[in-house]
């Protein structure tokens, strides 16, 4: 699973209220609150974002509450994938369960905003093709990229009760 966009460069500690401040969780709406992602930090960042595109953070990204719109807002806002340094366990796995791909890489600092980046999760490669760099890091599971591509865990999991039913 190859993933390309320009990147958003964000620092350390990203906190769930950061992606998606708490006046806004009484919904539930993807679009809504992507368009909310970010403002508390950046009020336009929703507006730079292309479908695609990829934040970088340094260190504890997605810290706080264990809220699943962190994710559902960044995922809403055209966000393809995650990349820090390290994340706070229950965005860890809010992002996966609902569809959204995050990596570690040990050092984020060659990378910055507007860098055209491709990430191969089957081979765990980051490239900068802006600047020419290549980052190796962690593959993602096949496992986690069936997840992934089936648009969270729910999903991944109707689709299996779907094939057990039909088996003879």
């Amino acid at each position: 699973m190859v993933i390309k966009g320009r990147a958003h460069k964000f620092g350390i500690n990203i906190n769930t209220d950061d992606i998606i401040a708490a006046k806004y969780l009484d919904s539930q709406d993807a679009k809504f609150l992507g368009s909310k992602c970010m403002e508390n930090i950046d009020q336009d960042f929703y507006k730079r974002v292309k479908q695609g595109d990829i934040i970088v953070a340094g260190k504890n990204f997605g810290c706080g509450s264990s809220r699943e719109h962190a994710p559902w807002a960044i995922k809403g806002c055209g966000v393809s994938l995650v990349i820090a340094e390290s994340f706070a366990r229950i965005f860890f796995r809010n992002a996966i369960n609902i569809g959204l791909p995050i990596i570690e890489l040990n050092d984020v600092n060659g990378l910055v905003d507007e860098d055209l980046l491709e990430v191969d999760l089957s081979e765990g490669i980051v490239k900068n093709l802006t600047k020419k760099n290549i980052y190796k890091t962690q593959a993602f599971p096949v496992f986690l990229q069936e997840f992934i591509s089936q648009g969270g865990l729910i999903n991944w999991i109707k689709l299996k009760e779907g094939r057990c039913k039909n088996v003879s």
